[in-house]
């Protein structure tokens, strides 16, 4: 059984922000191996089962590589940012039918700065992005229901990026014309660090999970997907 991270992956991801370059890196590979990707693979390993229990639609995959961990290199080909790795931790769960991290899923961040829980799906594709606000659209209440109630909001808040004009074709006095306006549904759920040394993290991260359930179920609706 998983029995929680340990603060030598926060040392490590510091030691790499500070020295964030191939050779540094590749000379101190075994580490990231020791202290990153084994306890993150043992994670979702063990996360596995609590996921099945939230959606037997969501996949929980401990492979080094094409799973459920995001990929430690960045990808720099567009951004002025040159640095060469990722100094966070990146994991995600994703609906079985999903290919990339726009895939609807619940999301794990760990970084020496900042950890937190993420629910939904982020910069959908331009026909999932079209299909999830017509749902909206359609069933404003189930949509509403999943964003305002009380086990969600205690947790989480909706995040993202917006639009600051009413996308073309809908009406700008809908009542749900702000979360229409969105391009990420997102909720985000702040994470210490300190839980994630706790044996039961991986319990604590399925309850948070389970609380996002209706926003889950309606993108799924909304993208005909299983949930």
């Amino acid at each position: 059984m998983f029995k929680g991270f340990e603060p030598s992956l926060f040392e490590f991801l510091n030691k790499l922000r500070d020295n964030n370059d191939k050779v540094w890196f590749n000379d101190h590979k075994g580490e990231y191996e020791q202290y990153v990707r084994e306890p993150a693979l043992a994670f979702i390993e063990e996360m596995e089962s609590w996921i099945r229990m939230i959606s037997p639609h969501y996949e929980a995959s401990a492979k080094k590589m094409g799973g459920s961990l995001m990929r430690v290199y960045r990808d720099t080909r567009f951004s002025k940012d040159k640095t060469p790795y990722k100094t966070n931790v990146g994991i995600q769960f994703r609906h079985e039918l999903g290919k990339d991290v726009h895939a609807p899923g619940f999301y794990v961040h760990i970084a020496p700065d900042e950890c937190f829980l993420g629910v939904g799906t982020w910069h959908p594709a331009p026909e999932a992005l079209k299909a999830i606000r017509d749902h909206i659209v359609a069933k404003p209440g189930p949509y509403q229901d999943a964003i305002e109630h009380a086990p969600f909001t205690e947790f989480y808040q909706m995040a993202g990026d917006s639009l600051s004009r009413p996308p073309r074709g809908y009406d700008p006095d809908l009542p749900l014309i702000d979360e229409i306006k969105r391009k990420d549904f997102i909720g985000l759920c702040p994470l210490a660090p300190e839980q994630l040394y706790r044996n039961d993290i991986c319990e604590h991260v399925a309850r948070m999970f389970g609380r996002a359930q209706p926003l889950q179920r309606f993108i799924c609706e909304a993208l005909g997907l299983r949930f």
